[in-house]
């Protein structure tokens, strides 16, 4: 969630072509920027795992990494401290619960793609002689019910409460839970089902557990999906997964607001895409389009397969589409899937002039946001394991 995307989200707000724009929930709370890059011997342009792992733990490293410093050593992280000094913990997201970003702040492993390890570690490493997270939220059902092994009967046994929907969620009075909502990721916000849980339903569940604890708690929460959006050069995923963002960050600080404790801090660990508002040249980047879209073309090109017809798209896309561009579309009926939807993406970045420059990561530095107690301390352009290094020192 680079720049472009928080300015793009403050676009998508505004309601017309005229006028101040309000600014969104992030930009009272800007208080700097830090840089991205790792380590890394190949690549100056940083991984989830890399970014991640500076984040948690204070050390700059290699790409792949998770937990562990440029020399392969195990480092704590903040996650880990925080229970050692008898603090709750918790892990929420909306890729799986074991993806690079969450995983380093609970794993040291030396690849980020050992997902079935990163798993076990979760429930088999402990702290003081409990275990690690507290709260774990998000998808990933495939990796913790595997044919091997099955977790979720682990951590239930161990009292954890385990819940797979959005009402078990509610009705589960469990102070430590396991909630997997997905096999893998969760839906993306906009497609999503009302039984599974939105990244603000997650965050006030994993607040009400872990503020029980009278010596504190540290949440990690992970829009995890603005990334994939931006890997996929889908403005419609981006725009929603910022926006379930911002309503979990929101949340956070209405937490916050009455407290003298606790600080809230929302920054990005890369961005990813290099997301430009405007192409071209037109100077008129158009919001309006992607607001009329009511599901990514992931999930309207899966439509339009099963039913072997355009006439849904406009039940999707509620913008005139050129009889051309319609034509293009159903001609990709006779592809994959895959092919109708890169088509839908060329076509809602073209008709709201959304530019992209990569289907990677971007090496630009990402802005943090903070509210609350030792604010100050974020203020300026850091290093992402400064963040780290600083919670380390006023954590308490």
């Amino acid at each position: 969630m680079g720049f472009s995307y928080t300015t793009g989200l403050r676009y998508f707000n505004h309601d017309s072509r005229k006028g101040f724009m309000n600014p969104t929930i992030f930009d009272q709370y800007f208080i700097g920027s830090q840089s991205t890059y790792s380590l890394d011997r190949e690549s100056n342009i940083t991984d989830s795992a890399a970014a991640g792992t500076a984040l948690a733990t204070g050390y700059k490293t290699y790409n792949g990494v998770l937990g562990l410093n440029i020399d392969k050593q195990a480092v704590p992280t903040i996650l880990e401290y925080a229970k050692f000094l008898g603090k709750s913990t918790g892990l929420v997201g909306t890729s799986q619960v074991n993806h690079a970003t969450l995983a380093a702040f609970a794993s040291h492993i030396e690849s980020r793609e050992q997902y079935d390890q990163i798993a076990d570690d979760y429930f088999d490493e402990m702290i003081e002689g409990k275990h690690k997270i507290d709260v774990i939220l998000g998808g990933g059902t495939s990796y913790f019910m595997r044919n091997d092994r099955n977790l979720v009967e682990e951590f239930f046994k161990s009292g954890f409460g385990c819940v797979t929907n959005v009402l078990e969620l509610a009705a589960d009075k469990n102070e430590q839970v396991l909630g997997l909502f997905a096999p893998v990721e969760l839906p993306k916000s906009i497609d999503r089902k009302l039984s599974v849980p939105s990244l603000l339903q997650m965050t006030n569940a994993a607040l009400k557990r872990l503020q029980q604890n009278p010596d504190g708690f540290f949440l990690l929460v992970e829009g995890s999906q603005i990334d994939w959006a931006g890997h996929d050069n889908d403005i419609v995923a981006a725009m929603s997964e910022v926006k379930d963002f911002e309503a979990a960050f929101n949340t956070a600080i209405q937490f916050a607001a009455n407290r003298d404790d606790t600080i809230v801090i929302a920054t990005a660990d890369h961005s990813t895409g290099g997301m430009s508002i405007d192409r071209d040249g037109n100077h008129k980047w158009n919001p309006g389009v992607i607001k009329s879209i009511s599901a990514t073309p992931l999930v309207i090109a899966r439509r339009l397969h099963e039913t072997k017809s355009i006439v849904p798209l406009k039940h999707y896309m509620c913008f005139p589409l050129d009889d051309e561009d319609v034509k293009m579309v159903e001609s990709t009926l006779e592809m994959e899937v895959e092919d109708t939807r890169q088509m839908l993406i060329h076509l809602i970045n073209d008709y709201s002039s959304t530019g992209w420059t990569t289907k990677g990561h971007t090496g630009e530095d990402v802005p943090i946001y903070a509210y609350g107690l030792n604010r100050h301390l974020f203020s300026g352009r850091i290093e992402n394991s400064d963040i780290a290094k600083i919670l380390f020192e006023i954590i308490d």
